[in-house]
Parts: structure tokens; C-alpha cells; sequence
């Protein structure tokens, strides 16, 4: 077979790549269209651009896909946002939220997937989640206090979060998730950059209220399903039950 399996790796790879940029180009477009085009103003677009210059995303693409999003210039964007809810396998609660130019071709592709997975099912669960700000931040500071750094923000909750739970959060350093308002995602983001922490994702998103038990052979069931829906061109986020 000779060196064929290196090459096929190294094509999935770009693949990947090349599908995760398109996914950070495709949310700068979101947050422009929906907060304007000014970082400073729109904390969702400015995490993004952060997020695809670490991607190595070239300034002109950058530049164009927040011309693109905030209707500046010859090309205006055109762009559905679309949520299923469902449950993946083991009855755990999923929320997919896509972002697709041509709805009447994602729907059905969205349904396959639900219906590909045996134990998969689409079905209202909004009520089990929370629809709050979420904003996710790490400082150099080994003893940085996670919870007045919430009440100075204005969060509602936080949780200690590391390098394993989001790789934009450097080896060793203290990392946070903080839950707000919707309407207090920008000032809590704010308030963390001017004070010592390196904000990495800043939107609006869904926490579930309870996670079912599941044992690790039922975890890597879910997590096949949630990497499938994941893989999808248009699929921007998927939120599960699942810690």
C-alpha cells in the first residue's frame, strides 16, 4: 500500500481545515449582520476575528466576510438562521443551530442525519435549556478569583474551564465560563478585556438545566453523532447535555 495512507491523511486534514475556516468566515458574516461591523462595539465579531487570525485566515478574507455580514459594498449577505431540536443517542437533549443560504436543502440534509442514527430523534426541547450570554476567557493569573470576576462582569454564573473543554485556552492558563443575560454578553466581555483576560467566545447560546447519566460507551455513541452533525457545512453550533 506503500505511503497512500499518508496521503489520504493529510487530504482529511485539509479537509478539515479548510471546512473550519469556512465555518469562522461564514460567523464573522453572522456577528456583522447581526451587531455591525465596529470590533470594538460588537464583542460577538470581534471573538470571531480573534478566532480565525489564530486559524491563520488572511486580513482580506476577514475584511470581506465583515463587508459581506454588515451589508457594506457590491455583496450583501443572504442567510437563514435555522434551529432543530432534538436528541441524540441515550435520549440526550440537543439544540443545532445552522446557518445556510438555501434552507429547502438543508432541512432535509439536517433530518437525515437525526434519522441515520438509530437512537436519534428530532422533537421539541428548548425548555430544557437555558438561552443566555455566554462569554469564555482565560487570564495568566493563577489566583484569579472566578467568582468576583463574575459579579464585576455582571454574570449570573461561571464554571473553571481549561485547555480540555476549549483549545483557544492556553496550557496552565485559568480559564472561565461566565452566563449572562442575553442583553449583558457585550458589557460582561467588555468588562473582561479591560481587566486582565483574553476573551476567546463571546455569543449568544444554549445551557442545558440538567445532563442524563451516561456511561463511556454511551458518551462515545453521543459524541459520533454530535462529530457528524458537527461535520455538517452549514451546522455553526451544536449544544448538548453533555459535560
Amino acid at each position: 500500500m506503500g505511503r497512500q495512507w499518508l496521503h489520504a491523511k493529510r487530504a482529511i486534514v485539509n479537509n478539515k481545515k479548510g471546512q473550519l475556516v469556512g465555518k469562522l468566515v461564514k460567523e464573522i458574516s453572522v456577528a456583522a449582520k447581526l451587531g455591525g461591523h465596529d470590533l470594538a462595539s460588537n464583542a460577538r465579531l470581534f471573538a470571531a476575528v480573534e478566532k480565525a487570525k489564530k486559524a491563520s485566515v488572511t486580513r482580506d478574507v476577514i475584511e470581506r466576510a465583515i463587508a459581506k455580514g454588515a451589508g457594506i459594498g457590491g455583496e450583501k449577505m443572504v442567510m437563514d438562521h435555522v434551529v432543530f431540536e432534538g436528541y441524540a443517542p441515550h435520549k440526550v437533549p440537543i439544540i443545532v443551530e445552522v446557518y445556510t443560504d438555501n434552507v429547502q436543502r438543508t432541512t432535509p440534509q439536517i433530518r437525515v442525519l437525526f434519522r441515520k442514527s438509530v437512537l436519534g430523534t428530532t422533537g421539541s426541547n428548548k425548555f430544557l435549556f437555558d438561552h443566555v450570554g455566554i462569554v469564555e476567557a482565560h487570564t495568566s493569573a493563577a489566583e484569579a478569583d472566578l467568582e468576583a470576576a463574575a459579579i464585576e462582569a455582571g454574570a449570573n454564573d461561571f464554571e473553571s474551564i481549561g485547555h480540555a473543554q476549549n483549545d483557544d485556552i492556553p496550557e496552565g492558563a485559568t480559564g472561565a465560563r461566565f452566563h449572562t443575560d442575553r442583553t449583558q454578553v457585550h458589557a460582561a466581555t467588555v468588562w473582561l478585556g479591560a481587566n486582565g483576560w483574553t476573551v476567546v467566545t463571546s455569543e449568544i447560546g444554549y445551557v442545558a438545566k440538567t445532563f442524563p447519566e451516561l456511561t463511556d460507551e454511551h458518551r462515545a455513541e453521543v459524541g459520533e453523532f454530535l462529530q457528524e452533525l458537527e461535520d455538517h457545512d452549514d451546522v455553526q453550533r451544536v449544544w448538548a447535555a453533555v459535560k
